[in-house]
């Protein structure tokens, strides 16, 4: 009968040190997250794989999951409007919006190229008119939000704040190796323009030192008119660019109606939000070094 009071202490022990179940809204967000809650947790990441972000519709196992959830973490509505509302009327606990967190580089849509520090000025508006939300593929943002992600764990979970910390400084080290990796592979392309499918990569063009890349599509899932193409057209034989990049969903007409007469070659597909990537905590990492491998592979043809 002793030990009845002994077992009671060791289960409220083990219940409190449980972490919370954490709620991310697209693979890339789950795989930082992934990184700090190492062997403690793994996060529920509510797009699947293959389905686009900006644009999806969410199921009755999403809204359970995120009333179960004692932490929402998610990049902002600037990225996933149709999470907007449900973050902050289904959604329990703590929640964290990673474009708000203090340090993080934000820019608008269309700017990016060259721009070689942090301290522009942050912008409020929405859409692809306003704040771009791709702003991880600044892997110095990709920095300070893992620290934004180790703290609010550790708030809600403070019996495991050390391993929380560990993993957070653990993968910001293995995040500064790879960014230094990839500034001196793109080192030898830095001046080469390039054609991408819709507007998401000033950040990484910015802080990699590539000119802004032309971009096909006005905004994501919008198809070009006819004049919009020929458009393009002209302005790639204008400015000498080598290389057109698809990505996963892209419309291979449309590469087609671009490369066709021209000198111009289709790249491996850019995949900047991790959309066909094995979810996890690898994933951010391998795609920012899919995005590398796949610029420096076409540019350095035309060297």
């Amino acid at each position: 009968m002793r030990l009845f009071p002994a077992l009671l202490a060791l289960t409220a022990t083990s219940a409190a040190a449980a972490p919370p179940a954490v709620v991310t809204d697209i693979p890339v967000t789950g795989s930082l997250v992934a990184m700090v809650m190492g062997d403690l947790g793994v996060p529920h990441v509510l797009l699947p794989r293959g389905a686009d972000a900006h644009d999806y519709q969410m199921r009755p196992s999403d809204a359970a999951a995120l009333q179960n959830a004692g932490l929402l973490i998610w990049i902002g509505p600037e990225m996933t409007p149709w999470l907007d509302r449900a973050a902050t009327q289904v959604a329990r606990g703590e929640s964290l919006t990673l474009l708000s967190v203090e340090g993080t580089h934000r820019q608008d849509f269309g700017t990016g190229g060259n721009h070689g520090d942090h301290d522009g000025p942050d912008h409020d508006s929405h859409d692809h008119e306003g704040t771009d939300p791709h702003a991880w593929l600044d892997p110095h943002n990709a920095q300070i939000w893992l620290g934004a992600i180790r703290d609010i764990l550790s708030k809600t979970d403070p019996d495991n704040a050390a391993a929380y910390a560990a993993n957070a400084q653990a993968a910001a080290a293995q995040i500064a190796g790879l960014d230094a990796h990839i500034k001196a592979q793109l080192t030898p392309v830095q001046g080469l323009p390039f054609v991408v499918m819709h507007n998401a990569y000033g950040y990484f063009t910015g802080h990699f030192g590539l000119p802004a890349a032309v971009s096909l599509l006005p905004g994501d899932g919008a198809a070009p008119s006819a004049a919009q193409v020929a458009a393009i057209r002209g302005r790639i034989s204008a400015e000498n660019v080598s290389c057109i990049f698809p990505e996963p969903s892209s419309n291979p007409q449309l590469i087609v109606a671009i490369t066709e007469g021209t000198a111009i070659r289709a790249g491996a597909a850019l995949d900047p939000e991790g959309s066909a990537l094995d979810q996890g905590a690898g994933l951010y990492l391998a795609m920012m070094s899919d995005l590398a491998d796949s610029l420096a592979n076409c540019l350095n043809e035309q060297q």
